[in-house]
């Protein structure tokens, strides 16, 4: 681990006047303190953040609001959370439960990709070290993405949060010493292109203060379904949040995004636009997830995710008519 710099910021100002180019934010510190240690991240300055007030959870006309240091175990729980099914059960298949309790909001949603290229300093990666190359294009790809893809990356995005918030139209709220600025979650992430590196685009030693949920009364009936190779602590090689609005036996309106299958958080307009007007038939639903894989690029060991989470998709949809 390199040397750096602690300090404990005593207000949302102070933090944000402290951080630059060259620091870290520290809140649960479950994918900050593994990278240090990694050597994969090394700030130069550390701002401890846990003794901001960015805890609440409240409820009010303009939706759902979650405080970026709010503990993703404590909004699993909050009966406030019960409105959007979707997010708790994406906050309870994430991570263990020790982990739970430590993660904030904000944490999991800037969590690094868990790519083991990535993670390993003795490898080549480009967005650890633009230029040096991605050695899953041609080595052990199984769990890489297969939407969103470049020929300088292929790294998944880790959050299972990201994809029910997104699939909402959740946005966050941010300050940095510039002032404050609201933007949708899902412009929030970059996509890799030729600059994997830059992950989103928060600005230098930007802090995000919460995240808004708008108010969807057919939320309620929502979902999120996970496949990975272990039932706890594993990360999805494929996912499925979904949202369905059925008025009689139509279905007026959907929500659906995928995980582990994408390099940001994946929304699927194609999907939900192929299942507004039709009835929450089996058919339905199988002839609106094959929109799902338009321009995926599979590499050698991955090619199954195509199938994969077409048939979370399903599975996810299906459960919400039973």
């Amino acid at each position: 681990m390199h040397a750096y710099d602690f300090a404990a910021a005593g207000s949302v100002t102070d933090a944000v006047g402290r951080a630059g180019a060259d620091s870290a934010y520290l809140a649960g510190g479950t994918t900050l303190v593994d990278l240090m240690k990694l050597d994969v991240m090394t700030p130069a300055h550390v701002i401890d953040v846990n003794h901001l007030p960015l805890t609440a959870v409240t409820a009010d006309k303009q939706g759902l609001h979650i405080g970026a240091l709010a503990r993703m175990s404590e909004v699993a729980a909050n009966p406030l959370t019960k409105a959007y099914p979707v997010i708790a059960q994406a906050l309870l298949a994430s991570a263990s439960p020790q982990i739970r309790n430590m993660a904030s909001i904000g944490g999991n949603l800037l969590q690094r990709t868990r790519c083991d290229y990535f993670r390993d300093v003795h490898t080549p990666c480009n967005k650890r070290e633009p230029g040096s190359g991605c050695p899953a294009q041609t080595g052990d790809n199984r769990g890489h993405a297969i939407l969103g893809t470049s020929t300088s990356c292929v790294a998944t995005h880790a959050s299972d949060l990201a994809v029910a918030l997104v699939a909402l139209g959740a946005s966050v709220q941010l300050q940095s010493a510039a002032g404050t600025r609201t933007v949708q979650l899902a412009d929030l992430y970059a996509l890799p292109g030729s600059t994997p590196q830059v992950e989103n685009r928060l600005l230098p030693g930007e802090l995000i203060l919460g995240v808004t949920v708008p108010p969807l009364s057919y939320a309620k009936r929502s979902a999120y379904v996970k496949v990975r190779d272990r039932q706890s602590y594993e990360f999805a090689l494929s996912s499925a949040a979904v949202a369905l609005d059925l008025r009689g036996s139509t279905i007026h309106d959907a929500r659906v995004a995928v995980g582990g299958v994408g390099t940001v958080p994946w929304r699927l307009p194609k999907v939900e636009a192929a299942l507004r007007g039709r009835r929450p038939l089996a058919a339905t639903f199988t002839a609106a997830a094959a929109k799902a894989t338009a321009g995926a690029r599979p590499l050698a060991h991955n090619g199954f995710k195509v199938t994969l989470v077409q048939r979370t998709i399903v599975r996810a949809l299906t459960g919400l008519v039973k």
